[in-house]
């Protein structure tokens, strides 16, 4: 005797008809939660840089700021540690989470010498870009204030201490 046990092709195309829409249903969620993530690394990124710049300003360079990331990331000559975590300081543009991070400074006249090989500023402004649509659709940047802004727009044009043209202020 012949066993008819088993699966027809019938009930094998409704099952995946119903993966193929619980998928459908599940994929957008799934990109806006690592859109969602991509954002929230690059406001950490932004904080990192004003804990940075502020560590640096008070033990370092006697209230001036570094001019470049890459200042940040250098210890002391007398020992210690960077102010900056290497994943931020690998580079003067480095990309995190798909965001590229950019800071830069305005070039202080001084006669102080900071604890590092830094050059020094006398203000800083940093900005998060997000290079494509999937990656983030905020754009996020900070300055010597401290403040950090969001917008749907780039922000690469903040200055060193006012508050980016459009700019929404992040709490």
């Amino acid at each position: 005797m012949k066993s008819n046990k088993g699966f027809t092709l019938i009930e094998l195309l409704i099952v995946v008809a119903i993966i193929g829409i619980i998928a459908a249903i599940a994929i957008p969620g799934l990109l806006r939660a690592r859109q969602s993530g991509n954002e929230a690394s690059a406001i950490g990124s932004m904080r990192a840089i004003n804990s940075a710049q502020a560590t640096f300003a008070a033990s370092c360079a006697s209230g001036f700021y570094a001019n470049a990331l890459t200042g940040l990331a250098s210890a002391p000559t007398t020992g210690g540690t960077a102010f900056i975590g290497p994943d931020l300081g690998y580079s003067d543009t480095p990309t995190k989470s798909t965001y590229q991070i950019n800071m830069t400074g305005t070039t202080a006249t001084t006669t102080v010498t900071p604890c590092n090989t830094s050059t020094l500023a006398s203000g800083y402004h940093a900005w998060a870009e997000a290079p494509t649509a999937t990656s983030g659709m905020r754009y996020f940047a900070t300055n010597t204030s401290g403040t950090i802004w969001g917008h749907t727009s780039t922000l690469a044009s903040v200055l060193d201490t006012a508050a980016p043209t459009g700019g929404v202020p992040l709490q």
